[in-house]
């Protein structure tokens, strides 16, 4: 099959190619898992988390990809759930122990053997992958395929951030960085919340402008102030800088809810500038959004098939994965990317 393999690690840039096209053996299912032929995969800033050591694979080479919507192709020993040309997706979570206590508390995302898609097992940048059935997802057939991958990860990590941030209709809810799961968020508050007015600090105009079109009552700046103290702010960017900066514009409190797996340390000095008074007096909190459960994936599939919830995407060709990871590293964003695979 057709494969991008993460084969070693190193910075992404014009003149690298991070990923290495393969002809890789077909993965055959062992009981209780799936074959799926995938369809489309979406791109995600954790795969330059991947790529640039971060949060490096536990082995090399890997196939990244955790945003996988495909069609069964054949069933393992025992798996039942799904049939033959059934649709599925495939989120972050590939597996997780399902005994422990964080398991059966329904928290799998803190689970210690958790396994992460594309990460510590193969993912969807491939025509084929398997998972375990129990981690596969039905995908409702009011989306497409291209409308569903980005549902997956971007969407549910922000459907848990926004839980996760305890906003209540009227109160004023913040946005920094407004790429994939960012414009999501919006568009799922302005369904739920429709008292609620959004504030979006984003670095590039496009992106600011792209928040004002879909309904942000205001978008400026990293730097900016809002014309408001805001009750909750989501996070969704890869640097230092914004949480701070967001931690200012804090209600009284108000809460931060960090929607990323990491950090980048190239303005990790943004730290210094933290001042308790300023930025955490007065009860604001900081929460951090670990990974996703399964529940979060299928509640926000039902929701987003309902309203309907539908992401603005860009598709690349499987081939043009690492076109793809450059542009998002240079924050030529608008909506989601999506490579197309069969």
């Amino acid at each position: 099959m057709r494969a991008m393999l993460i084969n070693d690690l190193g910075p992404v840039g014009e003149s690298s190619a991070p990923l290495v096209s393969a002809d890789w053996p077909d993965p055959t299912p062992a009981g209780g898992e799936i074959l799926i032929r995938v369809s489309v995969c979406g791109v995600c800033h954790t795969e330059l988390d991947e790529v640039e050591g971060r949060m490096p694979p536990p082995r090399l080479p890997v196939i990244p990809g955790h945003q996988v919507i495909g069609r069964v192709e054949a069933l393992g020993e025992g798996a039942d759930s799904f049939r033959r040309g059934d649709r599925v997706g495939v989120a972050w979570i590939y597996s997780a122990c399902e005994h422990c206590g964080f398991c059966r508390r329904g928290e799998e995302n803190l689970c210690e053997r958790f396994r992460a898609t594309g990460r510590d097992a193969h993912g969807g940048y491939a025509e084929l992958m398997t998972v375990p059935q129990a981690f596969a997802h039905a995908i409702p057939g009011s989306l497409a395929d291209a409308e569903a991958a980005p549902l997956m990860c971007a969407g549910a990590i922000g459907f848990r951030s926004l839980r996760l941030a305890r906003l209540e209709n009227g109160q004023a809810l913040g946005l920094t960085g407004f790429g994939a799961s960012a414009h999501l968020v919006l568009k799922l508050v302005r369904h739920r919340f429709p008292g609620t007015p959004v504030f979006v600090f984003a670095r590039s105009a496009a992106e600011r402008a792209f928040a004002r079109e879909l309904g942000a009552a205001w978008a400026g700046e990293t730097g900016e102030r809002a014309p408001r103290r805001l009750d909750a702010i989501i996070d969704t960017t890869p640097a230092w800088t914004p949480v701070v900066e967001a931690l200012e514009n804090l209600e009284r409190g108000g809460r931060l809810v960090i929607n990323a797996i990491r950090k980048e340390d190239v303005d990790k000095n943004a730290l210094m500038a933290l001042d308790y008074p300023a930025h955490l007096w007065l009860e604001k909190e900081i929460k951090s959004v670990a990974n996703v459960t399964r529940s979060d994936v299928r509640e926000f599939l039902r929701l987003a098939s309902e309203i309907p919830l539908k992401p603005e995407v860009r598709e690349y060709e499987l081939a043009e994965a690492n076109r793809a990871l450059i542009e998002l590293k240079k924050g030529e964003i608008r909506g989601a990317k999506v490579l197309r695979v069969f």
